[in-house]
């Protein structure tokens, strides 16, 4: 059989597994680039939101506590004191969520590692195929 260089034997073999292999190096290179930048442009995303949230959220909270301690001027040190102790309470219960869902998240990269998984799995059953019995 001759090979895609034009010759035969195992030298041919040799490299026809070595551009094979290359190819195959290149795609999985091209699949994590593409993670990379996809994952890049989520977590720019998902950090201009959360800036955002987090300055609106603040200003509303503020806005509201001042127009409570206004209302209760007579209580505004319960009032002050009930507050604070929800948003502590609040931000307790952000953390332990942050928490757990870090810990819950998929790894990095899972795509490109199930597939290099999965051509080592193919290369070694192939090697096990082309041994003489």
């Amino acid at each position: 059989m001759a090979s895609a260089f034009g010759g035969h034997g195992p030298l041919a073999a040799v490299k026809d597994i070595a551009a094979t292999l290359l190819a195959s190096l290149q795609t999985r290179l091209a699949l994590l680039a593409n993670e990379i930048q996809v994952e890049k442009h989520q977590l720019l995303r998902q950090l201009a939101l959360g800036l955002a949230l987090v300055f609106c959220l603040g200003l509303g909270v503020l806005l509201a506590v001042a127009l409570a301690v206004l209302l209760w001027w007579d209580q505004r040190l319960a009032v002050l004191g009930g507050f604070a102790a929800l948003f502590l309470g609040l931000a307790a219960y952000c953390y332990v969520r942050m928490r757990r869902g870090h810990a819950a998240a998929d790894p990095l990269f899972a795509a490109s590692l199930a597939e290099l998984q999965e051509d080592l799995r193919q290369l070694k059953a192939a090697a096990h195929e082309q041994k003489p019995d």
